[in-house]
């Protein structure tokens, strides 16, 4: 009784049989995971201020001989340059570049004056508008017709299908999604007179860009999900169900779909954030007012401080996708975390 209480009298407070809880926080899974995904998007945030502060001054041409005008004296073109700060030592343009970003003030627009954030306010929308719904068209489409044609196929039954699935997404997953862009817009928009060739009119005008986005991921994440479906199919909890003569759909729905979560997510998130990159050539062929047009009109006049806030925001981007992806699964599957489970 006597060393009961003694030991009661001796205990830290603050602190139980597992340990002190500051310890215990800092040797939960989530603790690792988490520093190591913020030292992740660090790495990635200094890389990307360091790589877009040097390669956009290697684009060919004078952005102070555009921004003077044509026809401008050499005396008129240095002093845009000095205004614009061109002049000064390469050391000081990126420190207060960096210093700029710190302050959420990427700068303004060599040509129009504008602030570059504000520019990209207005753009990004368009943007997300085309990615988001290309990637939601894409779960809908791919998943569904990997997971079919594994089921219908198999056990080796109707190899015609098996075979047509893979020559058709081997063949529209190599077309250029240039090429795929110009082909919808001369059988839709000049052929037919169905769909708007341009612009961002209205919803039908969402169409052309949305499908030229998603046509290459569907048949990629169609084919994934195809083999994973197929690997599934064939393992003992599965003949299990089917032993206990349960419905083909809820076999599936709730015991095959459950275990193509985790790779679907992974690939649909890398996917997404390709897709930010992509949309610079759809934007461009598309005439459409997003991020992607205004990186290539920012290039085509040396705007430097709208090249590199864009690059800048699509590049933060894709890694932030993926940071929420890599969330999600440990979310579901505490595996994921890297350090195991914890009790």
């Amino acid at each position: 009784m006597t060393s009961t209480l003694v030991s009661d009298a001796n205990r830290t407070p603050g602190t139980n049989a597992g340990g002190p809880v500051p310890m215990r926080l800092l040797n939960h899974p989530w603790t690792a995971f988490v520093l190591r995904r913020a030292g992740g998007l660090l790495l990635s945030f200094l890389v990307l201020t360091i790589v877009t502060f040097v390669i956009v001054p290697l684009i060919p041409g004078d952005p102070a001989v555009i921004a003077a005008g044509e026809g401008a004296s050499a005396d008129k073109i240095q002093s845009v340059r000095s205004e614009l700060g061109l002049d000064q030592p390469l050391l000081v343009q990126f420190l207060n570049y960096f210093t700029g970003i710190l302050r959420l003030d990427i700068g303004t627009s060599f040509i129009s004056g504008d602030n570059v954030s504000t520019m990209i306010a207005n753009r990004f929308p368009y943007t997300a508008e085309i990615a988001l719904l290309a990637i939601g068209m894409v779960l809908l489409i791919a998943v569904p017709v990997g997971m079919s044609v594994a089921v219908l196929t198999n056990g080796g039954r109707r190899p015609w299908l098996d075979s047509m699935f893979n020559v058709l997404t081997s063949l529209f997953y190599s077309v250029p999604q240039y090429v795929m862009a110009t082909l919808l817009v001369t059988v839709f928009a000049v052929s037919l007179r169905l769909l708007p060739a341009a612009g961002a009119a209205g919803p039908t005008s969402l169409i052309l860009p949305t499908a030229a986005l998603m046509i290459g991921p569907s048949c990629v994440i169609a084919r994934v999900v195809r083999r994973e479906t197929a690997v599934v199919l064939d393992k003992d909890y599965i003949r299990t169900a089917r032993g206990w003569r349960l419905s083909a759909f809820r076999t599936h729905i709730r015991y095959v779909l459950p275990n193509l979560i985790t790779t679907t997510l992974t690939l649909s998130g890398l996917i997404l954030a390709a897709q930010l990159g992509g949309a610079v050539v759809i934007e461009t062929v598309f005439a459409w007012p997003g991020l992607g047009q205004g990186i290539v009109n920012a290039i085509l006049q040396r705007d430097y401080p709208v090249i590199r806030g864009i690059i800048m925001v699509l590049g933060l981007l894709a890694t932030l996708i993926i940071v929420i992806v890599d969330v999600v699964l440990a979310v579901i599957d505490p595996r994921n975390l890297g350090g195991g489970t914890h009790e």
